[in-house]
């Protein structure tokens, strides 16, 4: 039986899942006996829809996750970011979560994202900026080819989410070279210390 002190991750991809060598589907199999792992798993990864993916991180946490027991995280890569914002502004659930990992979240609504950014990801445009309701860590690379930290930064001040700069490191993708990324494990698990993810949410 589930220890019901024990975390409950929801991992939420970006755009074209997170493929077997990704640090989302590494963390998975690295920390199964610290925490539980539910990987939110969308009907069309190719063309994503924003109201769809809002509807099935809702039922994932309907059917996966009980109003009382095991605190509930997010974590989310690259559009999964944008995901977690704009369900936080309409689902009736956000009080079943205690925080949130938002890591490389694209660049959705700048200068030049009309003319950059895949047509897949047009309906994501009019960005979710509702400051969360839940606490929240960002961490961003500040050479990632789809959105500047500075861009990043502003996002996070938005959200209300604490913001962490982790250098050149791309899209932070298993591309970049971030597979089992320990580091960022241990990061995150250091931030969640600071927070109080027992009670539960407002």
């Amino acid at each position: 039986m589930l220890d019901q002190d024990r975390l409950h991750v929801l991992v939420l991809p970006g755009w074209q899942d997170s493929g077997p060598a990704h640090w989302q589907s590494r963390w998975a199999l690295l920390h199964a006996d610290e925490a539980r792992f539910t990987r939110v798993e969308q009907d069309d990864w190719q063309q994503p829809l924003r109201g769809d993916w809002m509807m099935r991180l809702d039922e994932t946490l309907l059917a996966q996750v009980p109003e009382q027991g095991a605190p509930v995280v997010l974590v989310a890569h690259s559009l999964g970011c944008h995901l977690v914002a704009a369900w936080a502004a309409h689902s009736g659930l956000t009080g079943r979560v205690r925080a949130a990992l938002l890591v490389a979240p694209p660049d959705l609504d700048g200068p030049d994202a009309m003319t950059s950014m895949p047509p897949q990801l047009h309906g994501w445009r009019r960005v979710v900026r509702q400051a969360l309701p839940f606490p929240a860590l960002m961490l961003a690379s500040s050479n990632d080819p789809y959105g500047s930290l500075a861009r990043s930064a502003g996002l996070a001040a938005d959200w209300g989410a604490d913001f962490g700069d982790l250098g050149p490191a791309g899209h932070v993708n298993a591309d970049a070279g971030f597979g089992d990324w320990p580091a960022g494990w241990a990061r995150w698990q250091a931030w969640l210390g600071t927070q109080d993810i027992t009670a539960a949410a407002d």
